[in-house]
């Protein structure tokens, strides 16, 4: 599978993003999602990840509350509704898939879990 990732950009403080991952290939419902971040000078981190079916999530506890992950697939999407940004949410966001037969209700939070990865998306919130 083949990951587009894109509406990123620079808002205020406050201020609400949705990035959308574009997924190509079969089979797409097969996936499990997951958006990481990565920070200048920092390490890959998780943000939020999908089951398969959609029924399922789990959350980074800096963005619980803020940030919703969804996915549409009957269209190949998942998405990352992002609310209430804070400058510590600047990074460039990575959309990731894997396919994996286990359905699990709070799916991986680890990026080694994740095998496909699309570019990332720049997120940068101003004060």
């Amino acid at each position: 599978v083949q990951l587009q990732a894109s509406g990123g950009g620079s808002v205020q403080a406050g201020d609400s993003l949705r990035l959308a991952c574009a997924a190509s290939g079969q089979f797409f419902s097969t996936y499990k999602m997951g958006w990481f971040r990565q920070a200048s000078g920092k390490e890959r981190e998780f943000v939020a990840a999908i089951n398969q079916h959609g029924g399922g999530a789990s959350y980074a506890d800096s963005v619980k509350g803020r940030f919703t992950i969804s996915r549409d697939n009957a269209n190949n999407m998942v998405y990352l509704q992002m609310n209430s940004l804070e400058p510590e949410d600047t990074a460039l966001y990575y959309c990731a898939a894997d396919r994996s037969a286990v359905v699990a209700y709070t799916p991986s939070r680890s990026a080694y879990d994740y095998v496909y990865w699309g570019q990332g998306t720049q997120v940068t919130v101003s004060s």
